[in-house]
């Protein structure tokens, strides 16, 4: 089975050709509203909330190649035409190379300042209102980095950005499942001074072997500290549907992000309406299940068919040619076959499904609100 960055190593290739290639052609007839002008217009209006995006995963070839200057890292490149040329992947690998590449650019609070501020920049341009963002830890405490450094950097952002660009924002703490349950523990229990910065903490990386009960533990702690929960499930792993249930029912997650293998499975589908659990979708990585087959399945389409809260968003989108949410609701828009008034669900879970308090969230409503008055009546 092919886990989340293997699947992006074999499939990336280039932006245009790697949209192509995560495109397969919808099943069913369709003869509702096409992507065009007035669809992006209405698109880029839209008010948003992105709860799954990784950090690390937004170091564009301009920062990275900015921040090795300032620290003195040797990268193999002149100028970022030829960093970004060397975004062509062709095996794991390759694609490994240069994603891990982009950490040891990253050293001092400013370099975790600079990434952060750079990501709810481009999201405040697009009408993001608010963003939840993972960050790995281990990354970067395993090369001597201080946590404080880390939490530090991403916290001054964030506060800069609210202030300036008027985003709002909070941070995830996501635990590496290759690493194993002790090194999650280390770090969380490293992070607990740190806590009034987090909102929750998740699980990502490779899934073999590492199912979300292995880290049963760090979870229950991490909630009993008052943490929010989300688990990764990425699509097509090898036991993915029982890790989908472990999620579910024995670590009581409150989001799951992908999930998309839980369409394959009505039992998982009827549970995860029952827990009212919201799943982070990202079309250009896990849109569809049975790429190449007769009848692929597109995830958002068959959840929102299916009455599950599905949110659209980003995940490491520097390594996606740059599709940012709003790259990604219009790649999501004609591959999921979403009318305008069906494109508002996917924002309105994802103000929902956001840890954040009952104020916040009727601004944020009433926003989305007005936008639906205007824009589904005229």
């Amino acid at each position: 089975m092919l886990n989340r960055r293997s699947l992006l190593a074999c499939t990336l290739v280039l932006p245009a050709v790697s949209a192509a290639l995560f495109r397969p052609r919808p099943a069913r007839a369709w003869n509702g509203e096409a992507a065009g002008p007035e669809m992006g217009a209405f698109i880029a209006a839209l008010p948003k909330a992105e709860l799954h995006v990784h950090l690390e995963g937004t170091l564009e070839a301009e920062t990275k190649f900015a921040l090795a200057k300032r620290n003195g890292v040797a990268l193999p490149y002149a100028d970022v035409e030829a960093m970004r040329k060397s975004y062509v992947f062709h095996d794991l690998p390759s694609f490994l190379a240069v994603y891990y590449e982009g950490k040891t650019v990253l050293i001092g609070e400013q370099d975790f300042y600079d990434l952060c501020y750079a990501y709810l920049s481009k999201a405040a341009s697009q009408n993001v209102l608010y963003a939840e963002m993972f960050f790995d830890p281990q990354q970067h405490v395993d090369r001597g980095i201080p946590l404080a450094t880390v939490i530090g950097g991403l916290t001054r952002a964030r506060e800069d950005a609210r202030r300036k660009l008027g985003i709002e924002s909070q941070l995830i703490m996501s635990f590496m499942r290759d690493l194993g349950a002790d090194s999650a523990m280390a770090v969380l229990d490293a992070a607990l001074p740190f806590k009034r910065h987090l909102v929750g903490v998740g699980l990502d990386s490779d899934e073999r072997d590492n199912p979300p009960n292995k880290f049963r533990a760090v979870l229950a702690k991490a909630k009993a500290e008052g943490l929010k929960v989300s688990v990764h499930c990425d699509i097509d792993q090898a036991d993915t549907h029982e890790h989908i249930r472990q999620a579910i029912d024995d670590i009581g997650v409150d989001r799951i992000d992908h999930g998309g293998n839980v369409l394959e499975r009505p039992e998982l589908v009827a549970l995860a309406r029952s827990r009212d659990i919201t799943f982070t979708v990202c079309p250009l990585y896990s849109g569809w299940l049975g790429r190449g087959s007769d009848k692929p399945i597109n995830v958002l389409r068959g959840m929102l068919d299916n009455g599950l809260k599905a949110t659209i968003n980003s995940d490491d989108l520097a390594y996606m040619g740059s599709n940012y949410i709003q790259e990604s609701i219009a790649l999501a828009q004609p591959d999921s076959h979403l009318t305008r008034a069906e494109l508002v669900s996917p924002s309105r879970n994802a103000f929902e499904a956001a840890w954040i308090g009952e104020p916040q969230r009727a601004r944020y409503m009433e926003r989305l609100d007005d936008f639906a008055r205007r824009y589904l009546t005229a």
